[in-house]
């Protein structure tokens, strides 16, 4: 007797069951994982739930538009793909199946310095925008070499990231001693200097690269540095305080994304919708766009991050579940349920434009009495 096939997924939670059937335990909870005992990685979700949406109703929803505008580009909607790293790991083309599944679906791809795939491969690949991530290295020639490299290849902006210079303890990384698979390399940092793998130690490989590698000095000069030298906007990840978003601004970036690394810096940093708000809030006036991630799974949870105040989301884990399961197809599926869940949620909140997503949508005024 045959076995019968199994349905097609049709949520991030059955993307990510067939994605964790299909890769490694060491892949999967490389992915997966978060730091310490995962409260943060909880608490994105958590705290998205909690959220009630108030829709309004009696208007004419038959023509609306999902459609925005962020930092001079077009969006099919306001999503970007998150930088994830090592892509190849899911799937044999790894970024550059992304990249053409991002491109083909309207939204920015963010390319991770740890990519599996060269950034000129990956920019090659996509018909929509890429922009790429930035770790900044002790050897500040790698660093600037990368910069150039990137905007060389086509990026459009830089997303340097600032709460990862010191590695996060993800315990389920040093459990299974995480490295790469043979064969594989961090394209963006091979060079004649560098192998582009990770050192062999007990524990986490990615880890003592960090250690070795990443500079912990890093400071609001060498953002100014960056601004400077780059030639595109810079974007900055990695903030939950309404000041370190000031001074980021002060600086010169010119966008800022409310991050928590997925929960896998610092265990019980809050939500990173928790503290939205308040970025958005003291950024308000500046003009300067406001991008969040953490725990971003459905259309819904969109609209309550547009409500709270951001521009954009951006999405990392269910981008990887549907690469390890139907490479290119799969990221594009994704993309997909993601758009038609956020124009449904659209509708049924009575919203016609991006601009009509609004904050008494999560809590209405009081009625009025005559």
């Amino acid at each position: 007797m045959s076995t019968p096939t199994p349905p097609p997924p049709l949520n991030y939670r059955d993307w990510e069951a067939a994605a964790r059937d299909r890769l490694p335990a060491m892949v999967y909870d490389y992915y997966a994982g978060g730091a310490h005992d995962e409260i943060t990685l909880a608490e994105n979700r958590t705290a998205l739930d909690a959220l009630r949406l108030h829709g309004r109703v009696l208007r004419d929803m038959s023509r609306r538009s999902p459609v925005t505008n962020l930092l001079g580009e077009e969006l099919a909607f306001p999503l970007v793909v998150a930088p994830t790293a090592l892509h190849e790991m899911a799937c044999a083309e790894g970024e550059a199946a992304t990249a053409r599944a991002a491109g083909a679906a309207g939204v920015p791809l963010i390319l991770s310095t740890l990519s599996n795939v060269a950034v000129e491969e990956v920019c090659a690949a996509s018909t929509g925008p890429v922009w790429f991530q930035l770790y900044v290295q002790r050897d500040r020639d790698r660093t600037a070499r990368m910069v150039e490299r990137a905007v060389q290849a086509g990026c459009s902006a830089l997303v340097l990231t600032v709460d990862a210079q010191t590695w996060g303890i993800r315990e389920r990384d040093e459990r299974n001693s995480f490295r790469m698979p043979e064969g594989l390399v961090m394209r963006n940092l091979a060079a004649a200097e560098a192998s582009g793998r990770f050192p062999e130690v007990e524990g986490s490989g990615l880890a003592a690269y960090v250690t070795e590698n990443f500079d912990t000095a890093l400071s609001g000069k060498d953002l100014e540095w960056l601004v400077e030298t780059a030639g595109v906007p810079v974007l900055v990840k990695g903030i939950l305080r309404a000041d370190d978003a000031r001074r980021a601004v002060d600086h010169g970036a010119a966008g800022i994304m409310v991050s928590n690394h997925g929960g896998r810096q610092l265990d019980t940093a809050p939500a990173s919708l928790e503290v939205l708000p308040a970025v958005a809030a003291a950024l308000r006036d500046s003009g300067v766009p406001v991008l969040v991630d953490g725990g971003i799974r459905r259309g819904t949870d969109i609209i309550k991050a547009l409500a709270r105040g951001a521009h954009a989301v951006a999405v990392g884990r269910p981008v990887l579940w549907g690469l390890a399961v139907e490479g290119e197809a799969g990221v594009a599926r994704v993309l997909a349920t993601f758009h038609d869940e956020f124009d449904r949620a659209m509708a049924l909140c009575g919203a016609r434009s991006v601009e009509e997503i609004t904050p008494d949508l999560l809590s209405p005024p009081p009625p009025s009495h005559p």
